[in-house]
């Protein structure tokens, strides 16, 4: 009898459709209100990656060379690895791996990073020699009233999060383009 229930219980979740959420990766078995058990997203949302799929925006036009950047601003100021991260706050092996581009620096490593070597961030990803292109955007970027309200929560977020925001915030703006 106990074989019988077991063999039950199999069929019933083998009828059952599994989903992945699209905001935040939770593989579960669809749910009677289509929304997801973690972050309550709709199951039936289009995957980011069809979202994401055009034109690529114009931020990205121009690949800043961060890890250059920095290796060569550090160079001219007569800065070793060392130095640089004990003004930092951070281990040598950090500094390294940024300028190896083994790690990204999130903004608000930019911004330690520009205050050890007292310049600004725009100052410091302008030393990517692409005619003053890259630092416009970059003192744009941080100039901008909203991007600058965001910082202190976003160096905050986990990477998982991150990674929700800005899959939130791609769906907001494909929404708002098929409007």
């Amino acid at each position: 009898m106990d074989v019988q229930n077991s063999a039950v219980a199999l069929e019933c979740d083998a009828a059952r459709e599994v989903v992945r959420c699209v905001l935040c990766s939770l593989v579960q078995f669809r749910t009677t209100n289509n929304r997801c058990r973690r972050c309550s997203a709709g199951l039936d949302l289009p995957p980011v990656t069809e979202i994401a799929a055009g034109p690529p925006p114009a931020v990205e036009e121009h690949v800043l060379d961060v890890a250059g950047a920095i290796r060569s601003l550090r160079r001219s100021q007569g800065l070793s690895q060392r130095q640089l991260a004990l003004r930092m706050q951070v281990p040598r092996t950090y500094v390294s791996k940024i300028e190896n581009d083994k790690a990204k620096p999130t903004i608000s490593s930019l911004q330690r990073l520009a205050a050890a070597m007292e310049t600004d961030v725009a100052r410091l990803l302008g030393a990517t020699g692409d005619g003053g292109a890259a630092l416009d955007q970059v003192r744009d970027l941080v100039t901008d009233t909203f991007v600058r309200e965001l910082l202190p929560y976003v160096s905050k977020l986990a990477p998982a999060q991150m990674n929700q925001v800005l899959n939130q915030l791609r769906l907001m703006a494909a929404r708002t383009k098929a409007d």
